[in-house]
């Protein structure tokens, strides 16, 4: 299989697997750097999030949800976090959780991560705007 035609979840995974081999996240080592790759992430990721959640109350909720966002913040053990999430009347009222999206570095974290609501943990390997873009659909469909 070429390159090109690669799922970009898979090359995420391969990028995931070299960051543990290597100790690095996007070529850099220091945790100063890998915490400015994953900021960098999160200002990427941030209109890709919207856009995901925005798409989901406008089909599930009817556009009575709530999309709200954390922006970037450091957390007790010293790692880095943010996040995003839908919630509407129902699913409040039901006692269940939002729709949610978070990227996180943890404080002893060798690179950092991007959970969601229903897929938990996947690595957060987003340099680029392509790449941002590329976290919302793989070539099956929606991630």
């Amino acid at each position: 299989m070429s390159q090109s035609m690669i799922p970009a979840y898979i090359t995420s995974l391969i990028r995931h697997f070299e960051d543990l081999r290597d100790g690095t996240h996007g070529g850099s080592a220091s945790r100063k750097d890998k915490e400015a790759h994953f900021e960098n992430a999160v200002q990427l990721l941030a209109p890709i999030a919207r856009h995901v959640l925005n798409e989901m109350n406008m089909n599930l909720p009817r556009d009575t949800g709530q999309l709200t966002e954390s922006g970037l913040r450091r957390t007790p053990d010293g790692g880095l976090n943010a996040s995003w999430a839908l919630c509407w009347p129902e699913q409040q009222a039901a006692g269940i959780e939002p729709i949610g999206l978070q990227a996180y570095f943890g404080g002893g974290f060798h690179h950092p991560h991007l959970r969601g609501t229903t897929v938990h943990d996947w690595p957060l390997n987003v340099f680029s705007e392509e790449d941002a873009a590329a976290q919302l659909y793989s070539q099956t469909g929606v991630i």
